[in-house]
């Protein structure tokens, strides 16, 4: 099942950066779009959010059962990673408070930024990922066009 893909193609960055209000992934969508980013690399996101949405799993079996967070304080934005194929992103987040609380899933539509958020993505050309179905249909998992 384990698939290994290769680039050894060109490779540019796009970086985003975004101010008070901005919704995060919506802005990442939107910069994806923009730049017409089909295969890529989140390497680096910083910053501070006033909202975070997100979603973990609660099980390991299948059907699979996500929950799903949203926090709203101050958060500083830790760690915003992920891999972007057919344009498609699929993107992690780990944001702390200052009560020393951690959160960290799969970044959802509505988390706002509170000051500042800084997106580093590396475009990645002559290489075409998609995400296919496993097959027993259970998992979309990352692959490379044929």
């Amino acid at each position: 099942m384990m698939r290994l893909i290769e680039h050894s193609g060109a490779a540019d960055m796009v970086f985003v950066g975004l101010g008070p209000g901005e919704m995060l992934l919506e802005s990442i969508r939107q910069a994806i779009a923009d730049k017409n980013i089909q295969n890529g690399v989140v390497v680096s996101g910083i910053g501070a959010l006033k909202k975070c949405r997100i979603h973990y799993i609660l099980r390991t079996g299948f059907p699979s059962k996500n929950e799903f967070l949203t926090v709203e304080k101050p958060l500083e934005l830790a760690s915003l990673s992920g891999i972007i194929a057919a344009g498609e992103p699929h993107l992690h987040v780990v944001v702390s408070h200052e009560d020393k609380e951690v959160y960290a899933g799969h970044l959802e539509d509505g988390s706002e930024v509170a000051y500042l958020a800084e997106i580093a993505i590396m475009r990645l050309e002559g290489l075409s990922m998609h995400r296919a179905l496993d097959d027993a249909g259970r998992v979309r998992l990352l692959t490379a066009e044929e």
